[in-house]
């Protein structure tokens, strides 16, 4: 069996199982959409003609991806005008994988609307992580030495081969045990400066850490 379906302003032949690049759709990939607007169809029991389209009749289809057109230029110039104008375009696409021809008033099979029904579960899988990520637990993983602002990776490298693996042991440290910690690791001030002890005593605490200072504005205000 194949039908004719229209489209994004367009014309299609399918059959089930085909792949077919159409005009954008607002769907995501693994989704299940329903083409309504059928002009034929065909099959052994011969060929149904729509006036415009043919009554009961649908396609469902599986979103295989979203993508995009190859680049097209435009280019126009005024002769004598001095004004050239030049513009790339790359259309918006989705490909999307014939699941079956309905006919009759028919509606898409449990097989045809599997995959949006999987999307929905992901999303809400990804929902319940996030919530479960962001509410308050009993304990706290006072290990993560990264939420310290100015403790990237490299320097929480040298603080774990040195022996400091928590927020306590940071937090634990006077002004002698700091200037020590700083000789020892290379910090060259950087833990006093950046109020390492303080944040430390701040996440234990519970307050939120602290932002992250990006680098570039660091050596900056170094410099001045």
């Amino acid at each position: 069996m194949y039908a004719v379906i229209k489209t994004g302003g367009k014309q299609y032949k399918v059959a089930a199982s085909d792949t077919i690049t159409i005009e954008k759709l607002e769907a995501a990939a693994g989704e299940t959409v329903v083409f309504p607007e059928v002009l034929m169809v065909g099959g052994d029991a011969g060929i149904t003609i729509g006036s415009p389209f043919v009554a009961g009749a649908s396609v469902a289809a599986e979103v295989v991806k979203q993508a995009r057109g190859p680049k097209t230029i435009s280019f126009r110039k005024r002769r004598r005008q001095n004004s050239k104008r030049k513009k790339g375009h790359r259309q918006d696409l989705t490909i999307v994988r014939i699941a079956e021809i309905l006919t009759g008033g028919a509606k898409p099979s449990k097989a045809a609307a599997a995959p949006k029904a999987d999307k929905a579960e992901g999303k809400a899988a990804k929902a319940e992580v996030a919530e479960t990520a962001a509410a308050p637990t009993g304990k706290m993983d006072t290990s993560n030495l990264s939420l310290i602002a100015g403790i990237g990776p490299t320097i929480e490298k040298k603080l774990r081969a040195a022996g400091i693996t928590s927020w306590e042991e940071i937090a634990s440290w006077d002004d002698a045990a700091l200037e020590a910690k700083d000789k020892e690791l290379g910090l060259r001030g950087r833990a006093k400066r950046e109020e390492w002890v303080e944040q430390a005593k701040e996440l234990l605490a519970g307050k939120p850490p602290r932002a992250k200072v990006d680098k570039a504005e660091l050596e900056s205000g170094e410099d001045k």
